[in-house]
């Protein structure tokens, strides 16, 4: 679940290479055939059934994913 707010691919890069210290290499492109424009969700649902809502914003939560990735290195594998 996230906060219901949408972000640009490019926005997405940004975070993570603040996140992780390192430069993403890209190149902007046209969209490929079959790829959304965009793609958000409501987290209303969530809040009103479970009592819970994200606290936290895009930065925040690269952060925690580079964190998890560098203590996880293999995913979820146990090699």
């Amino acid at each position: 679940l996230g906060t219901g707010t949408g972000y640009s691919v490019l926005q997405m890069v940004r975070a993570m290479e603040k996140a992780s210290g390192r430069e993403i290499k890209y190149r902007i492109t046209s969209r490929r055939e079959g790829d959304v424009a965009s793609c958000y969700a409501d987290p209303a649902l969530a809040a009103r059934e479970l009592g819970w809502k994200a606290a936290f914003g895009l930065d925040k939560m690269c952060e925690d994913l580079w964190r998890w990735q560098l203590q996880n290195p293999t995913g979820f594998s146990k090699n």
